[in-house]
């Protein structure tokens, strides 16, 4: 299986959905995606998926 690199678009399910991302850091067994923006925070929306709960859409 192929790790995601930062710039990755990446696919992962949370709770029943599926979801785009883009990667932005990269860890030994994880990498911190972001995947959408909170406007009423005014913020990023990011989560953090295990290397094993991903797939690489587009690099």
């Amino acid at each position: 299986m192929a790790t995601a690199q930062i710039g990755d678009n990446i696919l992962f399910k949370r709770e029943g959905k599926s979801y785009n991302g883009i990667v932005t850091v990269v860890r030994d067994n994880s990498v911190i995606v972001k995947y959408g923006y909170n406007k009423e925070k005014d913020e990023p929306l990011t989560t953090i998926v295990n290397h094993k709960n991903y797939s690489i859409t587009n690099s």
